[in-house]
């Protein structure tokens, strides 16, 4: 199986150069965040995820997790590994420098999380659930919760979860059952939640749980619902661990991948009830939970795009070794990376890739400009920005990651089916990423409902025109069938939204029957308008064959991958009809 390296020189040409990290330093007031910082951030995280992470990703996903009367067991080398991340503080990147954080962009932390994932996403899952966490706790927690709390979480002394999801309440969360009865300064919880990632383990000291609970007399439904810091063990008024908190995993979930992340059962008050504190106002927790949630659907875009990257680097060294028949204009046999197929399949892995890798970061930029650029004009169209790619980047980049790592399987032929080469854990692995934080389904009808239809389109708009003045400033370094192609497809993303538009009112199916199509078609050209950029960019590069392989790789996404929204965008024109036509006891 071969190691994991980070693919460092487009990891910094896309934050130096596509996110134009002089500016966007200056737009945000970071003096810190410059090139030879970011540099220096990259190549020691590569260090961790080549060196201490990617080693024992197999292991643990062979080796799995296990529920004792102690708890949680974590896999063999886990507990050594996130003891070296928090201690070389990649816990504490982008946080407030008031609770021990460094105080960097959270585009900084892009390439990081990248790479931790991509060597070891099971690992990964843990960090990433404690960083929403603490962002939920230092955007809604009372200033007692945040002193007590954050400081920990942030240095990855303590870690941390978000409970939502119950046996009987999936997507649907207004009928949660969890409740939370108010006792002197702080509630009682009880229920129970399930699909809890990293909701038990022996990794660190404690566990801060976020769950979703109703107090007593709640309005129905979704606007019933509070969130609840609920901490595996109770600390004390000197910051102490107290005793054990009534909240324990009573079970782990067998599943297809991420065997090494323990997805627990959890149960809250089965002896009394467990101690909770309310994050934010009553009645308000899953706007709270949702600050949470933003930024993970976003991460979870960013698995997508390291497990790819992983794949492609095992195909890719299985390509050049493995022999077989001549290739074409050959009479010798040799390794099967000269047969075009194969190119073609590396190809499709390495543009996919590096088009998911640009519209993830560069998502990240519009976010810290969201939060923490000097100019409100600013802030407010980063902010729309957001919300219209988050469903994008979630729901793109993690179906695409299907594909990617299925065709590294399909590189390694037969070898690509068992285990020993690693290409099935990729696979496995990858495919919770259009189903968790909210599935592919929930991603299209947020872009089509909250995200199109609510505004009339207007963020949508926007991004369009951004593309058309891009294309402008860039085309010069693509083929003029390219710009053309580019122009074809702006156009066509615009008609598909003007579209929903007029029939949504008229047809209450269109609207989610045309949801996964207008994503996909959204994900294929914002990837084309991220690529169209790069190849405009990427003359400033010194490397020059880094420069070369770049053209030919954005050359290859819109000869090959562009045309794919053609496809959507015809689904789209067909529909309802077929998609409803039969009834649902003929299906």
């Amino acid at each position: 199986m071969s190691d994991y390296q980070a693919p460092l020189e487009d990891m910094n040409f896309v934050v130096n150069r596509l996110l134009d990290l002089p500016n966007f330093a200056a737009a945000i007031g970071n003096e810190d965040a410059s090139e030879d910082l970011l540099q220096a951030v990259l190549s020691e995280a590569n260090k961790l995820a080549n060196q201490v992470w990617s080693p024992i990703n197999a292991s643990g996903d062979k080796q799995g997790v296990k529920l004792t009367q102690d708890g949680v067991k974590s896999a063999d080398g886990f507990k050594e590994a996130y003891k070296a991340y928090a201690d070389g503080g990649w816990s504490s990147l982008y946080f407030d420098e008031q609770y021990g954080g460094q105080g960097l962009p959270f585009s900084f932390s892009m390439p990081v999380a990248e790479m931790m994932n991509a060597a070891n996403m099971s690992l990964g899952l843990c960090p990433m659930l404690t960083a929403g966490a603490i962002e939920a706790i230092f955007a809604h927690g009372s200033q007692s919760l945040k002193e007590t709390y954050l400081e920990k979480m942030i240095s990855g002394e303590w870690t941390g979860t978000m409970n939502l999801t119950e046996p009987h309440a999936g997507t649907d969360l207004a009928v949660i059952t969890t409740t939370a009865t108010p006792d002197g300064d702080y509630f009682r919880i009880k229920g129970q939640k399930i699909y809890i990632t990293w909701g038990d383990h022996d990794m660190t000291d404690n566990i801060i749980h976020l769950v979703l609970a109703k107090l007593p007399n709640a309005p129905e439904g979704v606007k019933g619902i509070s969130l609840f810091l609920v901490p595996k063990f109770l600390v004390n008024a000197d910051g102490s661990l107290g005793e054990h908190n009534d909240a324990y995993a009573i079970n782990v979930e067998h599943k297809l991948g991420i065997h090494a992340s323990p997805t627990c059962v959890m149960s809250y008050g089965d002896n009394g009830g467990a101690i909770g504190y309310l994050i934010g106002q009553p009645h308000q927790g899953l706007a709270a939970m949702f600050t949470m949630m933003n930024n993970e659907r976003l991460v979870v875009g960013l698995q997508g795009v390291g497990l790819s990257d992983r794949a492609y680097q095992g195909a890719l060294k299985y390509a050049r070794e493995r022999v077989q028949c001549a290739a074409p204009g050959t009479k010798q046999r040799g390794a099967i990376i000269h047969h075009p197929d194969v190119r073609r399949m590396l190809m499709t892995m390495r543009s996919l890739t590096e088009a998911g890798r640009a519209i993830t970061y560069m998502t990240a930029a519009q976010i810290d400009l969201s939060h923490q650029a000097l100019d409100e004009a600013t802030r407010g169209l980063a902010l729309k920005r957001v919300g219209l790619l988050i469903p994008i980047v979630k729901g793109w980049c993690t179906e695409v990651a299907q594909e990617v790592t299925s065709l590294g399987v399909q590189i390694h032929g037969g070898m690509g089916f068992i285990e020993e080469t690693g290409a099935a854990q990729h696979l496995r692995d990858a495919r919770i990423l259009p189903i968790y934080e909210g599935t592919t389904g929930i991603q299209a009808l947020d872009l089509v409902g909250r995200k199109t239809l609510f505004d009339q389109g207007a963020a949508m708009a926007e991004l369009v025109q951004q593309m058309r003045d891009d294309l402008n400033l860039h085309g010069h370094a693509v083929s003029q069938q390219h710009r053309h192609n580019m122009s074809e497809s702006i156009d066509g993303l615009e008609s598909c939204c003007q579209l929903l538009l007029e029939q949504a009112p008229g047809d209450v199916m269109f609207a989610g029957s045309i949801s996964f199509d207008l994503l996909m078609l959204s994900g294929y050209v914002c990837g084309a308008w991220q690529m169209i950029c790069s190849a405009g960019l990427v003359a400033m590069e010194e490397n020059e064959s880094f420069k070369a392989n770049k053209l030919v790789t954005v050359a290859y996404y819109l000869d090959h991958m562009l045309p794919r929204f053609e496809a959507h965008r015809r689904s789209i024109i067909a529909g309802s009809d077929s998609v409803m036509a039969i009834s649902c006891d003929d299906l």
